[in-house]
């Protein structure tokens, strides 16, 4: 009884999350989107314009990189982990 004779013990099988496919280029239908619907967001975040347009992280950075350049958003806050835009009002 004690020298192994009980059951054994059943691992359970830990929860793994799913893979995101998120795009890694840009197509022109996403891209298109991008401009249109990332200037009306009041918070811009790398996650959220990750999460919405279905692209990586590396792709938001850059891409709110550009929107920023072309004056459509601006800079709220830069950190090297966090950055956060706003909608620019002229």
């Amino acid at each position: 009884m004690a020298g192994g004779k009980g059951k054994k013990k059943k691992w359970s099988k830990g929860k793994s999350a799913t893979k995101l496919q998120n795009a890694v280029l840009f197509d022109a239908k996403t891209f298109d989107k991008l401009k249109t619907d990332v200037p009306k967001m009041k918070i811009i975040t790398v996650a959220t314009v990750s999460e919405r347009m279905k692209i990586t992280g590396t792709l938001a950075r850059i891409a709110m990189k550009e929107l920023e350049k072309d004056g459509v958003i601006r800079r709220v806050l830069y950190h090297r982990r966090q950055q956060i835009f706003t909608r620019a009002t002229h």
